[in-house]
């Protein structure tokens, strides 16, 4: 990705996939029984009813490379096949040649969102989505990568974000924070509990998540930090589909953790963040961490079982969730964000299809990044516009920066006046002011 277009070519992307072609992999292909449920399971595919968006379908060339060069029916008929061309007088033709990429590219990244639910159903348990994640790097080494995609990644190599921000932007939304809440937030705190990353996206669009975990924070007497030399979460390597570009964002987290020796790690959802950091990065960088990754709403959750978070008042309005795929379908962070919705919520109505199973928004993967897309990722949101419209929620409520913001734009475009909150800022709305709470508490002091 850094070295120029040049250094891109069929022959790099297809040895790509020959290293990438591991046991599950071939295990996965020749389990296939070709039922087609993965289709069901993907809203690229409910939504538009073209066949060509089914999830295992996507995967065609790297089937054809394994086949081929891994099995021995594959070896036997390009044997066949190659005596009979040259006994023609013709030259063999590569079965996969850059067209064929350049027309599967679309399937890879526009209509894949890695959501992992086609792989939640598979009768024999293939995991389709880490066939996808494969299959791109093989994508990305032979140049068939899109553009928006692409520039993010190189943002994200070059200067820390995927959007291209820098610290002096954060800076600006952390004055406004103090100066709205009264409060600091600590920066490059040496020894700190928890050092937390944000993603580009919360940072723009969304600053009220920082005001919110600050106030939090306070509230619950939490030592955290942010680092100046890392604060971005977004993996875009895991999106695009470099394990190169993926161990080089991981890499720069853990070193701004052990720079300042602190005993967590707290990851927002947005673009992979979570489960990159979580999961896939003491692999990328091979080696194990230090400390503990978890997600926002773990921590708050934990912080709520210890009875560190009080809250007053409740919610009225009917109130519906959505679960980030990553978090929920990826990582089994289900309950949690329904315990804190106890706490401020008294009218919540789970979708029919929620945790585990839930509809992915459309946006994940890198397609929020990849501007082509707009009109598929549309499209699939309509399953989840089916899901809010039978429940009739007032407002939705979810906690992931691309999901809230598929969510928003999706609602809007089909007209559908529900505003989208984040669960973490609504957390925040209803904490016990700190002179109350001290009163609860010495009441409770004195009875006792």
């Amino acid at each position: 990705m850094t070295q120029g277009a040049h250094s891109f070519s069929l022959e790099r992307g297809l040895n790509a996939w020959r290293e990438e072609i591991d046991a599950p992999v071939a295990a996965f292909f020749s389990s296939c029984v070709h039922c087609g449920l993965c289709a069901q399971a993907c809203p690229f595919f409910v939504e538009t009813g073209d066949p060509k968006y089914t999830p295992i379908h996507k995967l065609e060339p790297l089937r054809l490379l394994w086949e081929q060069e891994f099995t021995l029916w594959g070896k036997l008929k390009k044997t066949v096949k190659d005596r009979i061309d040259a006994k023609l007088g013709r030259q063999s033709k590569p079965l996969i040649t850059d067209a064929m990429l350049e027309e599967w590219e679309p399937l890879l990244y526009d209509s894949c969102s890695m959501c992992g639910r086609c792989s939640m159903v598979c009768p024999v348990g293939n995991d389709i989505h880490y066939m996808i994640r494969k299959a791109r790097e093989g994508m990305v080494a032979s140049g068939h990568a899109p553009e928006g995609l692409v520039a993010a990644s190189v943002r994200a190599v070059n200067t820390g974000s995927p959007m291209g921000l820098q610290w002096k932007t954060l800076d600006v939304q952390i004055k406004h924070v103090e100066t709205a809440t009264g409060l600091e937030v600590p920066i490059d705190q040496q020894g700190a509990d928890y050092l937390v990353l944000l993603s580009s996206m919360e940072i723009i669009n969304f600053p009220e998540y920082l005001e919110a975990i600050t106030k939090i924070f306070d509230h619950a007497d939490v030592s955290w930090t942010l680092s100046k030399t890392c604060f971005e979460a977004t993996n875009a390597g895991i999106q695009i589909g470099s394990k190169d570009i993926a161990a080089t964002l991981v890499q720069r987290v853990v070193d701004a953790a052990e720079q300042l020796q602190v005993k967590n790690v707290i990851s927002p959802e947005c673009g992979h963040a979570y489960t990159a950091i979580r999961w896939e990065g003491p692999n990328a960088i091979k080696r194990a961490y230090p400390f503990k990754v978890y997600h926002i709403i773990e921590v708050l959750d934990q912080l709520r079982i210890d009875g560190r978070i009080k809250t007053e008042g409740k919610e009225m309005d009917r109130l519906s969730m959505h679960d980030p795929c990553n978090l929920a379908r990826k990582s089994g962070v289900v309950q949690q964000q329904r315990s804190l919705m106890d706490l401020v919520a008294d009218n919540f109505v789970d979708l029919k299809e929620h945790g585990e199973y839930q509809w992915c928004c459309g946006a994940g993967g890198g397609v929020s990044s990849n501007e082509r897309a707009e009109p598929l990722k549309l499209a699939a949101f309509k399953r989840k516009k089916a899901q809010i419209e039978e429940v009739e929620p007032e407002r939705m409520v979810t906690m992931c920066a691309t999901c809230r913001t598929q969510l928003e734009e999706g609602l809007e475009e089909f007209n559908m006046d529900i505003p989208v909150v984040g669960l973490t800022e609504m957390i925040a709305d209803h904490l016990v002011e700190h002179d109350v709470q001290k009163e609860v508490e010495k009441e409770k002091a004195e009875q006792s």
